[in-house]
């Protein structure tokens, strides 16, 4: 009898232990679960404003009720919300096709023989990411100017390789290709930190063994490097997928003029244009919830895909 009370007395002992172990750990998470309920649930109360005839300064309960009337008003003949709709994909998907420039700089970096040369490549490349938007406006401006761009000094007015100077930062043609160039410049290198991370966590002894058996550098990256990162890869892309309708703001706002309006208005700057500045909050807000719902169906979606084909997901 007292043989079998031991284990038991063990047993408990030692999930008393354990409790008392990780109660300071979940402890400290809870500020943490405060904040995220604070900042992300508790404004999700703002929603019903998008069911409402809402007029700043009254009372939400006594707005009229709308139904849904907002959101069938998102895709009426007269709303310009299925324009903003294919900017916003649009450069989400070229956002998306140049998801592998931070995986090639990352084992482009990881195998300079340098490795001082290595660092400073690192530095230089993540440094834009610290740089406000306005900045890299004002560098762009600086280059592709119509009156003072050093592009346009250097192609029509020293070489006289062009006829007349290029506007390229208000021509709607090249609007998309050079967002997503901005925008690979400010974020690639900081990316590319991430998978410089998953290569260092790689056992070297597959390196090593490659090798020995005649490998050279571009067969390793491609046998070895490139699938030990494809898991870092997969959920990275996966929550690109889900961000699909949140391109952002800042950069499509400091580059918007009159003349791309068609091709650079987004899902975010439509909602700050049509909330704050015309006044229709209950308009703006069935559009962001538009944009929220269908960003967490693109997630699901792509997570099951992604699961029956790999095995592996993220959710």
């Amino acid at each position: 009898m007292e043989q079998a009370v031991v284990p038991a007395v063990q047993t408990v002992r030692r999930k008393k232990a354990k409790w008392r172990g990780t109660f300071p750990l979940l402890v400290m998470t809870v500020p943490f679960f405060l904040l995220v309920l604070l900042f992300s649930y508790v404004p999700l109360w703002g929603w019903s404003i998008a069911f409402v005839d809402y007029i700043p300064g009254r009372k939400l309960a006594d707005s009229a009720f709308a139904g849904f009337k907002y959101f069938h008003r998102l895709f009426d003949a007269t709303s310009d919300f299925s324009l903003v709709l294919r900017n916003t994909l649009v450069l989400s998907f070229l956002g998306l096709l140049s998801s592998p420039i931070p995986v090639v700089l990352a084992i482009m970096i990881t195998n300079l023989r340098s490795k001082w040369f290595g660092k400073f490549v690192q530095t230089v490349t993540s440094f834009p990411n610290f740089i406000s938007w306005i900045i890299i406006y004002s560098v762009f401006f600086s280059f592709f100017s119509i009156d003072d761009g050093m592009l346009n000094k250097l192609l029509y007015s020293t070489l006289h390789w062009i006829g007349e100077p290029s506007n390229i930062l208000a021509d709607p043609d090249w609007t998309w290709w050079f967002m997503t160039l901005a925008t690979i410049w400010k974020t690639a290198g900081w990316t590319a930190i991430i998978y410089i991370s998953a290569i260092a966590g790689i056992d070297q002894e597959q390196y090593q063994a490659a090798e020995v058996d005649g490998a050279n550098r571009w067969q390793q990256a491609i046998h070895i490097t490139i699938p030990g990162i494809m898991p870092t890869f997969t959920i990275l892309l996966l929550l690109n997928i889900g961000n699909m309708l949140n391109v952002g703001f800042d950069q499509y706002y400091v580059f918007h003029n009159a003349l791309i309006h068609d091709k650079i208005e987004v899902i975010d700057t439509y909602t700050y244009r049509v909330g704050l500045l015309n006044m229709d909050f209950s308009y703006s807000t069935a559009a962001g919830i538009f944009k929220s719902l269908v960003s967490v169906i693109l997630l699901f979606t792509a997570n099951f895909t992604t699961k029956r084909i790999t095995g592996k997901s993220i959710l």
